[in-house]
């Protein structure tokens, strides 16, 4: 059978087996250095706020993802207090260290003091919800989202967005690429 064309009669159809180019994935939108400073610079209110800036503080100072902050045990925290690094599970159950700023160590250490009385017997995880298990995926993403709009950022904030940021900006003040993407 013949394809018919605008152009010509051809015995087949010459696009048959290729494939559409790929679409280009869009990057999240960094915060700029004001907007993560109006964003973390926030006293907080009550136990869940103080764990909530001291995730926030560790997502941003260490670029982590969403599972790997909350697989962290309170294990990784004796590094993280005398080395100022942490070491996480990431993807495909590889683990990495990263290093955690001055300011995301001392929240740690807050919440550390508050969560005694929060977490179930025998719990390891670092950071717990208020059932006192480990903290779920979803109510990290909530929280993050619940704090962004309390404290006036414009955007939509989600965990990938404070890894980027924290991408973004240790690129522009290193120019470094290299040692970026291997901390990332």
């Amino acid at each position: 059978m013949l394809f018919r064309s605008r152009y010509r009669d051809l015995p087949a159809n010459p696009s048959l087996g290729l494939r559409a180019p790929k679409t280009a994935k869009r990057l999240p939108k960094a915060l700029s250095p004001e907007s993560i400073a109006g964003l973390l610079d926030m006293e907080p209110e009550g136990a869940d706020e103080i764990r909530d800036k001291a995730m926030f503080e560790l997502f941003y100072s260490s670029g982590l993802r969403l599972a790997e902050l909350v697989s962290v045990d309170l294990d990784s925290v004796r590094d993280m207090q005398l080395h100022g690094e942490i070491t996480v599970v990431g993807k495909g159950s590889k683990t990495r260290t990263v290093p955690v700023g001055k300011v995301a160590i001392a929240a740690v250490d807050r919440w550390l003091q508050i969560r005694l009385n929060m977490a179930g017997d025998g719990e390891r995880a670092l950071f717990v919800g208020a059932r006192g298990a480990r903290i779920a995926r979803r109510v990290v993403e909530q929280r993050l989202e619940r704090w962004a709009k309390k404290r006036g950022v414009g955007v939509r904030v989600h965990p990938h967005v404070l890894r980027h940021s924290f991408a973004s900006h240790l690129l522009q003040s290193s120019g470094d690429l290299r040692a970026v993407q291997e901390l990332l």
